[in-house]
């Protein structure tokens, strides 16, 4: 078990050279001085932060600037950093598709998709909020029974439970048509709720390899052996088990942002 301080400097250590690796041959910044904090600080400030359970800016800034400050002796102000962090949001995709790779999450044959709810105010605040204006959008959510006004989060992990992508949407957006823009490097079967019904969309992503199986609705005939369909019914839930820990842990229902930029 590794202390903080050394938790912190092994983070450090491997989102710099991931961060070198990835960006090889191309410059981070067009113009301009360079930050007096390097990205790799930055984006190993945000990690620590959010892994001992701090999911705000300034609360992490406020952290490291009263606790590691010697590890990070160009802390400059909270703007400063907040702007910095949000503009990485390109590259900490990258890493975060990296080091998913590096956790054999594309290895894997089986891969569990499913969506949930990044409400944005309350329900009834909706009419009268400007948050997301022309962006979020009204939805509802079976597994809670309730309309919600915001996104739509749409996570697809491997069978390890390692995130292998993860997508934004508007809240009425069709879970079938996020599918696409996360199936990069997948092949083989594809595990999803009844949502994902489609026989068009699964006859599709046959052609690429994917294999895309759903229970079935109860006025649907299903040829399938009821024993394969029971473990294919007890292996999601494992995806609905990522969302929770997402959800309780890191609170990634609780939509802070006022921007899609700074969502992101």
């Amino acid at each position: 078990m590794l202390s903080i301080e050394d938790f912190i400097i092994e983070i450090y250590c491997r989102t710099d050279d991931s961060l070198k690796e990835i960006s090889r041959g191309i410059k981070l910044r067009s113009r301009g001085f360079p930050p007096s904090l390097s990205d790799s600080e930055v984006i190993t400030m945000e990690i620590v932060g959010e892994y001992i359970g701090i999911d705000t800016d300034k609360g992490i800034w406020e952290y490291f600037r009263r606790h590691w400050l010697h590890f990070f002796p160009d802390l400059g102000c909270r703007t400063t950093f907040a702007r910095q962090a949000a503009n990485l949001w390109y590259w900490k995709l990258k890493l975060q598709r990296r080091f998913a790779k590096e956790c054999g999450a594309f290895d894997d044959n089986i891969h569990l998709v499913d969506g949930f709810p990044l409400p944005v105010c309350h329900f009834k605040r909706a009419y009268f909020s400007r948050i997301f204006k022309g962006d979020a959008t009204y939805g509802y959510c079976a597994a809670k029974d309730e309309k919600y006004y915001g996104f739509k989060g749409h996570v697809l992990i491997s069978l390890s439970g390692v995130i292998s992508s993860f997508t934004l949407t508007a809240a009425n957006a069709e879970e079938r048509d996020a599918l696409w823009e996360m199936l990069c490097g997948i092949r083989g079967l594809v595990i999803g709720d009844k949502g994902y019904i489609s026989d068009f969309l699964h006859n599709e992503l046959l052609l690429y390899g994917i294999d895309l199986q759903t229970p079935f609705r109860s006025n649907m005939k299903d040829d399938r052996p009821p024993e394969s369909v029971r473990i294919m019914t007890s292996v999601r839930r494992e995806v609905e088990t990522v969302i929770g820990q997402l959800c309780e842990r890191f609170n990634i229902e609780k939509v802070r942002a006022r921007d899609l930029w700074h969502l992101t």
